[in-house]
């Protein structure tokens, strides 16, 4: 396979954009990979990028016409709704096709003790009282909890907020997702109750859904929104098959 030199925006941030990304540069497509900034030292992808927002809807059609971008590739977080929204709207709006690698949901296991909900905002009304929870949540979502004076709280951050939220009881460790064993370790050492997360899908977070089945924790999991209605792939392999279908790759 090999591209044909029309220029390529992949909207990533996730680890299936950095292997997207590295397999599409390596088959000489012209990419470039646009990242939103939220890290201070963010890791970079194969290939050209850029780091910030577009600007909105407009901003990001600018973008696409300035470049002269031939197709966009959503491969960001399934909790990205703004810029996947974003994304739909300014590619309908300058006729440039839209492709959305959509990472599929965790689903239900036996054993699992799964309370879902629509939203972070409703997971943080019916916690139970006095529980000690583990908020596997990222960052820039602590807020929503913080009013719960009644609970401990537990997250795992890569990086602090640079405005951290006033909570009563809140623990920060540093670190990232892990395998099942030390997820186990984890939870059992910091005498945690419960989780709250969010379905985000994929293989490298799934370790604490495990551990968690196995521990016997509930875990306030918080749903999608619906598939958007764009060209949808559930693989890095649909992505090229879609590429070469449209005729930016060439077999």
């Amino acid at each position: 396979m090999r591209g044909l030199g029309k220029r390529v925006l992949l909207l990533g941030g996730t680890n299936e954009g950095y292997i997207l990304a590295k397999q599409l540069t390596d088959i000489s497509v012209n990419i470039i990979t646009s990242l939103a900034g939220r890290t201070k030292n963010p890791r970079l992808p194969t290939g050209s990028v850029r780091i910030g927002g577009f600007g909105g809807v407009e901003g990001l059609a600018n973008y696409l016409r300035e470049k002269n971008i031939r197709l966009v590739i959503d491969v960001t977080h399934p909790f990205a709704n703004r810029i996947t929204e974003n994304a739909i709207i300014a590619c309908n709006k300058i006729k440039v096709p839209l492709i959305q690698l959509e990472r599929l949901p965790w689903q239900q296991m036996i054993g699992d003790r799964w309370i879902e909900t629509a939203t972070l905002e409703k997971a943080a009304e019916i916690i139970p009282q006095n529980a000690r929870v583990f908020l596997a949540i990222g960052r820039q979502h602590l807020a929503t909890f913080s009013y719960r004076y009644d609970i401990s709280f537990v997250a795992r951050l890569l990086e602090l907020p640079e405005k951290m939220p006033l909570f009563k009881k809140l623990k920060i460790i540093q670190g990232k997702p892990s395998n099942k064993e030390d997820e186990s370790r984890f939870l059992i050492k910091n005498k945690i109750d419960c989780i709250v997360c969010r379905n985000s899908g994929g293989q490298a977070s799934y370790g604490k859904i495990i551990a968690a089945r196995e521990i016997g924790l509930d875990i306030f999991m918080v749903s999608r929104k619906l598939p958007n209605k764009t060209a949808i792939a559930t693989s890095i392999e649909e992505v090229v098959k879609h590429l070469c279908k449209i005729g930016l790759i060439k077999e």
